[in-house]
């Protein structure tokens, strides 16, 4: 057992077990020489038919409260040896989750071969790797931080395996078991207070839909707003679904591992491929968001270049694409991670502004030009008030950091109870302060010349891009072979072309809380409603109760028709604006 303690000023300490397999392959031959091979479809249905034999067949029961001990600990599965191997860490740290070692901005293969770069990352500190520049190192190391870097580097192998090669995948003669145990991650260290699962539940939930509530009760009227306490509602109790899929067999850790258990390999990607799209187009909404909000402060900028002139809207949407381009290259993001947990206090500190302006500052009200429905904008407040909830890819996550997972079901009713009464508080106070000329981001209806207007609309700047974008990034890296020498240049042309593109998007389709409710209604409604009920149907089978098997259905037509209306709506709207 090797043991490694971080420095005095550390507030937990990481401890590494070498297996009997990594001991194996050190006596075999370096990491380099290693070959390893993802089992084929038909391997993982057949190795999950063995494992889900031995499941209790009884009547399944909610009040599960024993899962500490009944869960397994995330014992090595064939779930974590398939595409994509670097969604658990890559989400860990977007989310600011505790997480186990990561390497960033290397395809697999030059991670396994330096094993130099690694991240032990928890809510309150996080370890700096040593590919770090010396300028975010103490200048004096440690005692005994040297010496256990030399000793990770010597025993520890990459987390994220390489995809298999053609013509290569069986050079390694030893069985499957133990490739597959080679390959597996470091077990999941279970480091998540209350506390910080329901900071970090509320990190995910409070992002920038909050800044759309007030347009999205314009959009549907006052008496839309009771969906948004219905989606509230369904979405934590699909959330606490995603448990009970985690703790159905050994090896569940993320979405996509239930993805793979209740659909097959077929289901893994394709869940995962749903999510990362989802992360996309977030990022696509931070340029449209910061083009917005900084044009709104310097209207009159312009540039021309070569007689072709860009308005203040385009100028800042290039001005942010270049700006968050280096972060999107960082080699390890977690001084990223720390604004990203800050963005609960962001969110709060906006609220706070807009209650300020009107309660405060006493700017007029205009609820006579509020309505109470809708009909015509119902939809597009569906796809809005859908995108809010948006947090059930990380939700697996939570659960298995979490010390005490017995504890999951009521973080997730405290983070949700209190994002939703931040976002009616919001979406009632806007819509009377604006009323019927609300736009899609609230700080663009307050007054320029207040005080309180200038702190949200800079708030509003986040650097939350990189992180976002890492988890899509570090899954394209993950499908291109490459050799030790040309591994970062990929890493850079790939993570270039995806700012690029987004770039691109924002440019095209400039409607920030258009493109929300098409998120909401195409990717959200499918995340967060129908494939929880979706895979906890399929893999607990005869073990869901009537009445749930019911509520699951009643659930997925809900979700399955307001994709379909919303959906319509939101693209209808676009090509409109687009065409005018």
């Amino acid at each position: 057992m090797i043991v490694s303690v971080y420095s005095p000023s550390a507030c937990l300490s990481a401890i590494s077990i070498a297996s009997p397999y990594r001991i194996e392959e050190d006596m075999l031959g370096s990491a380099s020489d290693q070959s390893f091979y993802i089992d084929s479809e038909e391997d993982d249905e057949d190795a999950y038919g063995k494992a889900g034999d031995g499941r209790d067949n009884g009547n399944y029961s909610d009040s599960s409260a024993s899962s500490v001990e009944d869960r397994p600990q995330n014992k090595p599965s064939s779930y974590n040896t398939s595409w994509p191997q670097s969604y658990r860490q890559s989400i860990d740290l977007y989310s600011s989750l505790p997480s186990p070692n990561i390497g960033f901005l290397e395809t697999p293969n030059l991670s396994r071969i330096s094993g130099a770069s690694f991240l032990s990352s928890t809510l309150t500190r996080r370890h700096t790797p040593e590919v770090l520049p010396s300028v975010i190192k103490p200048l004096l190391p440690e005692p005994g931080v040297e010496q256990h870097l030399q000793q990770e580097r010597r025993s520890s192998h990459s987390l994220l395996p390489p995809l298999p090669r053609k013509g290569s995948a069986r050079r390694d003669e030893r069985p499957a078991s133990k490739t597959a145990a080679t390959t597996h991650e470091f077990p999941t260290s279970r480091q998540s207070s209350y506390g910080q699962a329901v900071l970090n539940g509320m990190n995910v939930l409070c992002g920038v839909g909050i800044l759309s509530t007030p347009y999205a009760a314009r959009e549907g009227g006052w008496a839309g707003l009771a969906i948004l306490l219905i989606f509230g509602v369904i979405s934590c109790y699909t959330g606490i679904l995603l448990r009970h899929c985690l703790d159905s067999q050994p090896g569940l850790e993320t979405y996509p591992d239930i993805g793979q258990a209740a659909f097959g390999t077929s289901g893994r990607i394709a869940i995962s491929i749903i999510l990362y799209i989802e992360l996309y187009a977030c990022c696509v909404e931070h340029i449209i968001l910061e083009s917005d909000n900084l044009s709104s402060i310097f209207p009159n900028a312009h540039i021309s270049l070569g007689g072709f002139e860009l308005d203040s809207h385009h100028l800042f949407a290039v001005m942010t694409a270049l700006a968050v381009l280096p972060t999107v290259w960082l080699r390890d993001l977690s001084i990223l991670s720390y604004i990203s947990a800050g963005g609960v206090i962001a969110s709060v500190l906006i609220v706070l502004c807009l209650f300020w302006i009107g309660l405060v500052d006493h700017v007029e009200f205009h609820s006579r030009s509020t309505t109470t429905l809708n009909l015509s904008g119902l939809p597009v407040a569906i796809g809005l008030y859908g995108f809010l909830y948006s947090g059930h890819a990380v939700f697996p996550n939570i659960y298995t950091s979490m010390k005490q997972p017995n504890h999951y079901p009521s973080v997730l009713l405290t983070s949700f109870s209190i994002c939703t009464l931040l976002y009616a508080g919001v979406a009632i106070l806007g819509y009377l302060m604006f009323g019927g000329t609300t736009l899609s981001q609230f700080t663009l209806n307050m007054p320029k010349n207040l005080v309180a207007s200038k702190v949200a609309v800079w708030t509003t700047v986040r650097l939350t891009y990189a992180l976002t974008m890492s988890p899509v990034a570090m899954s394209l890296e993950e499908l291109i072979p490459s050799t030790q020498s040309k591994s970062h240049i990929y890493a850079i042309i790939i993570r270039t072309a995806l700012v690029m593109s987004t770039l691109f998007v924002a440019l095209t389709i400039p409607f920030f809380g258009l493109v929300m409710s098409l998120i909401g209604s195409l990717l959200t409604m499918l995340v967060t409603l129908v494939l929880p009920c979706a895979c906890f149907l399929n893999i607990l089978k005869e073990r869901v109760t009537q009445f749930q098997r019911a509520v699951c259905c009643v659930i997925i037509l809900v979700g399955v028709v307001s994709s379909i209306f919303g959906t319509f709506s939101a693209l209808s709207k676009i090509i409109e604006n687009l065409s005018s």
